[in-house]
């Protein structure tokens, strides 16, 4: 909408009253405050037409302003200047650190878990983990276009806990944001549970002791650098991609996910070749993986001894319609509107190294295990299109039209196999976890 504006069409926007702020702020970030709204009490979604139509009419008024009347930006608001250097006193330094909690919470730069004060000696002893110089861009962070230099990085890594030897993998992290095919202004911005699942191959990732067997995905003392690592991430994403809480997160129910979900993968037990080689990296290379997802469901199986009944009980977890991506392909891909860069929708599974065993004592490598999940994780068409628009399939694959007669046709719950990323992730006993996924993962090296 703000691309029509900008070319001299003019538009109004829809805007359910809870979207409002979010609204405003994201047509300012994207380069026009002021953008024309027609504030309705609901969201469209899940309404009868009746009541749509009631909405839009009761709205008139406002669609006629905003198509005839020239966009003003709004009046700026005179901010005071926040201190190059904050300073928070009290009768004691608990006291003190106490303050400059409750005001990060209430700027809104806080998680909502206590944070570590990132003083000027705490964030120079964080740049020592990088060679790179403060001032050096890593990225640019979507929705709020923040510059991610590396101070800016390192400052939240402080806030998180981090250690130096965690900044390269979080600077290789914030690289993955930025990558277009990421489309992070969707995942940062949406009304799902989007969390960045942060998954770490090599020997810097051995070196940040970044957990890869029991309670990999945390919590307790194993798991510490996995904690730090994936909360700093997400700060990353409030503080310099401006992805803040009903600002431009509009998550409807939230995710203990997005406070943090990282660990490695555990390569000494994996009888297949690490994860990042799939990704075209060479096996001594150290490497962060992100892939944004919707949520985990275990995959639990102490019985199976035969591939085949594995891959049937894991097809299980895949074949979730409530999951926005399960069979998403039907209705086109995601795409990012300036890049033109597409995403297919992409599950994660974390497999234990116990049930990793069974697959190659039969001779089965991740492709196998692919294409197995390919045929086993399928649903009637009647019941993926359950949640699904009828048009959005015409539109995308008119091809495919013929499979509205055959409602019972089993149909994949993904695009092609290689939707289905592989690790060894975990400890003893037969429990992996299965994530669901929206868009692709994206691999970056670590550098430093």
């Amino acid at each position: 909408m703000v691309e029509l504006e900008r070319r001299g069409i003019p538009t109004v926007l829809f805007t359910a009253q809870t979207f409002v702020h979010d609204a405003e702020r994201s047509a300012a970030s994207f380069g026009l405050a002021g953008l024309p709204l027609a504030v309705v009490p609901l969201p469209f979604t899940n309404q009868k037409p009746e009541d749509i139509h009631r909405m839009a009419g009761a709205a008139f008024d406002q669609i006629l302003a905003g198509l005839t009347k020239t966009v003003e930006p709004p009046k700026a608001v005179e901010r005071p200047a926040l201190e190059e250097r904050m300073v928070f006193e009290g009768q004691d330094l608990l006291d003190a650190w106490g303050r400059m909690q409750a005001d990060f919470l209430t700027r809104g730069w806080s998680d909502g878990l206590p944070l570590v004060a990132p003083t000027d000696r705490a964030v120079e002893a964080m740049l020592r983990g990088t060679k790179r110089s403060p001032g050096d861009i890593i990225a640019t962070l979507e929705p709020g276009f923040g510059i991610a230099t590396v101070e800016k990085l390192a400052i939240n890594a402080v806030m998180a806990g981090c250690g130096p030897e965690h900044l390269p993998l979080l600077v290789a992290a914030v690289r993955c944001l930025a990558e277009p095919k990421m489309y992070i202004r969707n995942k940062a911005m949406s009304t799902g549970p989007h969390a960045p699942l942060v998954l770490v191959n090599g020997p810097k990732g051995r070196v940040a002791n970044v957990n890869s067997g029991m309670c990999a995905l945390g919590p307790g003392a194993p798991s510490a650098s996995n904690t730090v690592l994936g909360r700093a991430l997400r700060l990353s994403m409030m503080n310099v991609g401006h992805t803040y809480v009903g600002v431009s997160d509009m998550d409807t129910i939230g995710s203990p996910l997005k406070y943090a979900c990282c660990c490695a993968e555990n390569e000494a037990e994996s009888p297949w070749e690490p994860y990042h080689v799939t990704r075209g990296f060479a096996k001594a290379a150290s490497t962060v993986t992100v892939h944004f997802v919707y949520g985990i469901c275990e995959l639990h199986d102490f019985r199976s001894t035969t591939p085949e009944d594995l891959i049937q009980v894991f097809a299980t977890a895949a074949t979730n319609v409530a999951q926005v991506g399960t069979g998403l392909w039907l209705i086109g891909r995601r795409v990012d509107p300036r890049s033109k860069t597409e995403e297919k929708e992409h599950n994660t599974l974390f497999i234990c190294p116990e049930h990793a065993q069974i697959f190659a004592k039969a001779g089965w490598g991740r492709r196998e295990i692919q294409e197995g999940l390919y045929r086993a994780a399928r649903l009637p068409f009647k019941t993926m299109m359950l949640n699904k628009e009828p048009k959005a399939m015409q539109i995308a694959h008119p091809e495919l039209g013929w499979m509205t007669d055959h409602p019972d046709l089993p149909v994949p719950v993904v695009e092609d196999p290689a939707c289905f990323d592989i690790a060894v992730v975990g400890a003893a006993a037969g429990r992996g976890t299965y994530f669901y996924g929206a868009g692709e993962p994206v691999t970056m090296p670590v550098e430093d």
